[in-house]
């Protein structure tokens, strides 16, 4: 377990609600980039599956929170975007 990898992901898990919270409130999706985030949600599921096969520790449930922020921010993302569009 490093200490840095655990900072990294406790201040993305800091940063993420707000992130989500900004698209919730605002039900707009305009800035959002689809890509990078689920690029950044593939990077968690990388993490934790290294942590699964490798170095299992409590880290993975830092990784696992925040692929599920991510995933989230996603899921607001095409609902969001399906309705600007049928608009």
């Amino acid at each position: 377990m490093s200490v840095f990898e655990a900072g990294m992901l406790i201040c993305f898990g800091i940063s993420w609600p707000f992130a989500i919270w900004r698209v919730w409130r605002a039900k707009n999706v305009k800035g959002v980039s689809i890509i990078f985030s689920g690029l950044v949600f593939l990077g968690y599921i990388s993490g934790m599956l290294h942590k699964y096969f490798y170095s299992m520790d409590w880290v993975f449930l830092l990784y696992f929170y925040n692929a599920a922020l991510v995933f989230t921010h996603m899921v607001l993302y095409f609902i969001y975007s399906r309705r600007a569009r049928a608009c």
